[in-house]
């Protein structure tokens, strides 16, 4: 099939591309479509489809950008007249979030950041950028309202406007107008920001799922978003990721490996200034996140998002330990928040605090109506099948009734087989249970299903809700999905 593509110069190219499409690339939180496709010579590439024009000319601009000046990101083939979908480099599938444990990957990729942040930025064309062409006011507090209204009002967390409003107002000064406190020392009062201001390109969405690792190098994708603005953004938004969960001294190890590379590039940064500033990005990146957690998790309701909640609010919590004259009303929200479960009950999903160790949601469903969705997103846990035990349901007498029903339970108990069955599920899931708790996870879920879920699955998860009970010192979600029933132990 033959496909047009438009130069920067204004010629037309014509690139050759079969329409097969032999693997779809699941997104976590895009609504951009990746396909793996081969093109006439059998190479694989990435076929993306974008839903926005001005999204797709930003991130084909500074690919090309970056792929000129030899940064590490995907070579884009090939881009359709009206711009929304393009091909680019296929990279493969291994993420540098899948090997965390690797010092030398994590280096490797926060040193290439300092080249893309002040190499990249050399000679680009700002006014590409999407949606703003620089980290300005506006845009600051954009993410801040995001918190407000996605994470705190989506889960129907009281608070005080005007307070909130007045921590907002502290906290754009400091990003954009000064680096640290008056409390701090005078000398370090100068504008970060200003220092990089047209030297600097701000990644904004750098993390550890949005670098690729291929042939044991790091390269960048889902830079898109990216604009002018201040370094610390993206150290704030790779070390304080909620699921990479680094530990503070790791942190520290590896801001001093960037900074070594950044100083390299721009001799003249003041280091104490840098910072000085810092924790007010790693707050300022916090609270954006969990305004998208709130969004993509609550309103979206995408389940897995909700599982970097506890990780975000401790993160949260830490970086507010030194913050806390400066931001007192958001201090005081994220110690309310370390004391409760931030849940969504009318939708059955749940995000526990570290504080409440681990939660197990059980389910009792119909199989006719499909399995339930992991909460958690880990796509792990139990779906035990209930039909090959007794079914009350083909008796006139129990059709009415329920496995919370002593008529159904004496019956299913009769015979002794549902016992047997639980036995096994007893076992299996004590096992889990335990290592669940040894190793500090959050979340487990566990799926019984039959035919209509009224009789054998109903009494399946109440009996294993209150054996997990009893045996541990576990939360307990039991949600009868067919039957309305939703309750915590």
């Amino acid at each position: 099939m033959k496909r047009k593509m438009r130069t920067s110069l204004g010629k037309v190219r014509i690139f050759y591309i079969s329409p097969f499409v032999y693997h779809m690339i699941q997104q976590q939180g895009s609504n951009r479509v990746y396909t793996r496709e081969k093109d006439e010579n059998g190479k694989s590439i990435i076929r993306v489809v974008g839903t926005n024009r001005e999204e797709n000319r930003a991130f084909i601009y500074m690919a090309r950008h970056f792929h000129e000046l030899g940064l590490p990101v995907p070579q884009v083939y090939w881009v359709s007249e009206d711009e929304m979908s393009y091909t680019q480099e296929d990279l493969g599938d291994t993420l540098l979030f899948d090997h965390l444990e690797d010092i030398t990957l994590l280096e490797r990729a926060i040193r290439a950041l300092a080249h893309v942040q002040i190499t990249g930025a050399k000679n680009f064309d700002w006014s590409v950028c999407f949606p703003v062409p620089e980290m300005d006011e506006r845009s600051v507090r954009w993410d801040l309202n995001y918190f407000k209204y996605c994470f705190l009002k989506g889960i129907k967390i009281e608070f005080s406007e005007p307070k909130l409003e007045d921590d907002f107002d502290r906290l754009v000064k400091n990003l954009l107008n000064r680096s640290v406190s008056p409390k701090d020392d005078l000398s370090a009062q100068r504008s970060v920001f200003c220092q990089s201001e047209g030297r600097s390109f701000m990644y904004r969405d750098f993390q550890s799922r949005n670098v690729m690792i291929k042939d044991g190098k790091p390269y960048f994708i889902d830079f898109q978003g990216g604009r002018r603005g201040p370094t610390q953004y993206d150290i704030a938004s790779f070390l304080w990721q909620a699921k990479a969960n680094f530990a503070p001294a790791f942190r520290e190890h590896l801001i001093d490996v960037y900074l070594d590379e950044l100083k390299m590039l721009q001799p003249d940064l003041d280091e104490h200034a840098w910072r000085m500033a810092l924790p007010h990005f790693v707050l300022f990146r916090t609270l954006q996140v969990l305004g998208a957690y709130g969004y993509r998790g609550y309103f979206e309701r995408k389940p897995h998002f909700l599982q970097s909640v506890p990780l975000a609010l401790n993160n949260l919590r830490e970086v507010l330990a030194n913050l806390k004259d400066e931001y007192p009303y958001i201090y005081e929200l994220a110690d309310g928040l370390a004391n409760q479960s931030v849940s969504c009950p009318q939708s059955g999903l749940y995000s526990v605090s570290p504080k409440d160790g681990l939660t197990i949601t059980i389910y009792s469903f119909s199989f006719k109506k499909g399995v339930p969705e992991d909460v958690s997103g880990n796509g792990g846990g139990y779906v035990f099948d209930c039909r090959g035990t007794n079914n009350p349901g083909r008796y006139d007498e129990y059709k009415s009734l329920t496995g919370l029903d002593q008529p159904v339970i004496d019956f299913l108990e009769k015979d002794g087989e549902i016992l047997t069955f639980l036995d096994s599920v007893y076992q299996l899931t004590d096992h889990h249970v335990a290592r669940f708790i040894e190793r500090g996870f959050t979340h487990l879920q566990v799926s019984f299903g039959c035919t209509g879920g009224q009789h054998r699955s109903v009494y399946c998860a109440e009996h294993l809700a209150q054996h997990l009970k009893d045996k541990y010192n576990v939360t307990i979600h039991l949600i009868h999905r067919e039957r309305g029933i939703n309750r915590t132990l």
